[in-house]
Parts: structure tokens; C-alpha cells; sequence
């Protein structure tokens, strides 16, 4: 199983779309993969048709858990109407998580013990993340193998992008492993200077993190998002679609050499 978080301490740089559309994908190489949405403010799990105010579990309850086994994660997983695509949806209460429980030992690490436990049933676990640094951050980042970063390419962006890099330094001190990172641009619009300057400044200051190609600005996502449907099952051809297919192809690739 091939865990990945998309995470950046920005809002609104493309990290649910990034999430969806790389699930579409990868249920239609017909691989399992199951959604984990870690943001308080659900837009994952709202984007594909769920109320979180009204769902009988959410990721929350993982939190109540005195054991964490196959059998008592399994209730907090919904099926989707998408084949081989699940979801661990969000709920607000996890913004309490942090006043709560952030002080006790070993909360960091309780959504790894979780995917452990499901480590049999799905190909791919893709996090999205919420755009702060707390317990649910700290738990994407050490249960995944990868973290993408999506960088949406306008100036203010860059910030975003340091204060992450800045928080996997300061995770990086208490594991073992580096962390694998890719770092995606997105909401590229090649006919604005912003967007070429800020691509050719990620390519020249990560060279070794940053993905060559970006995935450019499309109103089909918009209206993808509309209708819940991950970008590829709405329109399969178009721009956007193949950008994510070319960048999940590129992971794949990254995971074959490193494995």
C-alpha cells in the first residue's frame, strides 16, 4: 500500500482537486484506493456528495479508539458511488483535536496505526490535509511514504511553500527516513508572467523536489466539483485530466525506482 499526503500550509493551491483527481485515476487503472480527509472544514468529503454534519463516523471517532484493528477502523469508511474509490470523511469536531488530545503521548502516529491495520485492503491511501500545523497535519505526514505539495504558481504562493518545507525540517529531526517530497505547481496560466516566473523560481530552487510539469488552470475542475465527480470521469480528455495523468505516471515511476 502507497500512502501519499497532499499538503500545504496555504489554502486554496489546489490540494482537494489534486486529491480527487489523482483517486479517479488510479480507480481506473483498477487499483483501490481510499481518501483519508483530515480538514475540519470536510471540503473532500463534501466535494463527493457527503454531509459531514450528518454521517454516523468520521475520522474524529479514530481518536476515540482504545484499539485500533481492521475490524474497529472499518465502520469509519464509506464506500463512494466511484468503483474502487472509499473515504474516511471529516467532521468540524477534529478542530478540537489539538485543544484536546494534542498533549497526549503518541497521537501522532495514530492514523499510521490505522492504515497499518488496512494495509491489505487498498493500493494507494491519498491524505488530504488541512492548511495548518497541528495533530492532524503531524499524523498525514508520518503515515505517508510521499507528501506532495501542490504550489499554486502566483508570488504569495512561495510563502505557503516555505513554511512546509520549514515544518518537514523540524518533522525530518525525529525520523528516520527523509521525507520524499514533490513539490506540484498548479493553476498554471502560461499567458501570465506570475505563473511563468513563479514555475521557473520552484524549478530553481528545488530542482531535486519540484515536478518538471505544472497542471494548468481549467474550468472543468470547477465544474467537475459541481457535479462531485473526480475530473476524469467528468471529462476524461480534458487539459487538466492529462496534466494529473502525466503527474500520476511520474509518481508511479518515482515509487517503482525507490521501492
Amino acid at each position: 500500500m502507497i500512502v501519499w499526503s497532499i499538503a500545504n500550509q496555504k489554502g486554496g493551491v489546489g490540494k482537494t482537486t489534486t486529491t480527487v483527481s489523482l483517486a479517479g485515476l488510479i480507480s481506473e487503472r483498477n487499483k483501490k484506493v481510499l481518501l483519508v480527509d483530515t480538514d475540519p472544514h470536510a471540503s473532500l468529503t463534501t466535494y463527493l456528495g457527503y454531509d459531514s454534519d450528518n454521517l454516523p463516523k468520521s475520522l474524529f471517532d479514530l481518536f476515540q479508539l482504545k484499539t485500533i484493528d481492521r475490524e474497529s477502523v472499518a465502520p469509519m469508511i464509506l464506500h463512494t458511488e466511484y468503483e474502487g474509490i472509499d473515504i474516511i470523511p471529516a467532521h468540524m469536531s477534529l478542530a478540537t483535536l489539538d485543544r484536546v488530545m494534542g498533549t497526549k503521548g503518541g497521537m501522532g502516529l495514530v492514523l499510521k496505526r490505522a492504515l497499518k491495520a488496512l494495509e491489505h485492503d487498498y493500493d494507494y491511501v491519498l491524505i488530504d490535509c488541512p492548511p495548518i500545523l497541528g495533530v492532524m497535519m503531524v499524523n498525514a505526514l508520518a503515515a505517508s511514504d510521499r507528501i506532495l505539495i501542490p504550489v499554486q504558481t502566483e508570488f504569495l504562493a512561495m510563502k505557503g511553500l516555505e513554511r512546509m518545507v520549514r515544518t518537514l525540517q523540524i518533522m525530518q529531526k525525529s525520523k528516520q527516513s527523509p521525507f520524499q517530497v514533490t513539490i506540484v505547481p498548479t493553476m498554471y496560466d502560461k499567458r501570465t508572467k506570475a505563473s511563468l516566473q513563479t514555475l521557473l523560481d520552484l524549478k530553481q530552487r528545488f530542482p531535486d523536489q519540484v515536478w518538471a510539469s505544472a497542471i494548468p488552470v481549467d474550468t472543468k475542475f470547477r465544474d467537475a466539483s459541481m457535479k462531485g465527480m473526480p475530473p476524469s470521469y467528468f471529462s476524461k480528455n480534458c487539459r487538466g485530466v492529462f496534466a494529473y495523468k502525466t503527474l500520476l505516471n511520474y509518481l508511479e515511476r518515482l515509487e517503482l525506482n525507490e521501492r
